[in-house]
């Protein structure tokens, strides 16, 4: 009994123990933390990108977008590359494993704008071009099969055609 109250009172490993207790933890919070802010700035580069290509979409020309037709292939193209690469060419997305699939270019027709401001001589009016995009979200530790790597990051964003 004796031997059992010495043990008892010894604190010498005690720190070692307490540490070993935290550790995963911790880790796992150190980790989370990464994935955390990874995940939020590709988030940020995907709103950033869809802006930017619903803003380029509103400096073309309303001949891209006639209303009551569709599209200008060649203007849905470049508005896609835009939007995937930050460049007209479309060299390396943005982000890891994102396609122009995943980005969708529509537009309608705002009527009441035909006969006001630079939309008077355009036939149906303002178009007004809406960009959507999807990507799935390239998880940092996704061969450590950690974090599941279908969570899908979506944006959104519209522009008025100004003819330019």
């Amino acid at each position: 009994m004796t031997t059992l109250r010495a043990l008892i009172k010894q604190t010498e490993g005690a720190a070692a123990a307490e540490m070993a207790l935290m550790l995963p933890l911790l880790i796992a919070l150190l980790f989370g933390g990464f994935e955390a802010g990874h995940y939020l700035y590709n988030e940020q580069k995907i709103v950033q990108a869809v802006r930017e290509g619903a803003r380029y979409a509103g400096r073309r020309p309303f001949a891209d977008f006639p209303c009551g037709g569709s599209i200008n292939p060649a203007a849905e193209t470049a508005i896609k590359n835009v939007t995937l690469t930050g460049t007209l060419t479309g060299m390396t997305p943005r982000i890891r494993n994102w396609l122009a699939s995943d980005i969708t270019v529509t537009y309608t027709c705002n009527a009441s704008y035909a006969t006001q401001g630079i939309f008077k001589g355009n036939s149906g009016g303002a178009p007004i071009v809406t960009l959507t995009a999807t990507a799935t979200y390239p998880t940092l530790f996704s061969s450590l099969g950690v974090f599941a790597n279908g969570i899908r990051v979506r944006s959104s964003s519209q522009a008025v055609v100004n003819g330019i």
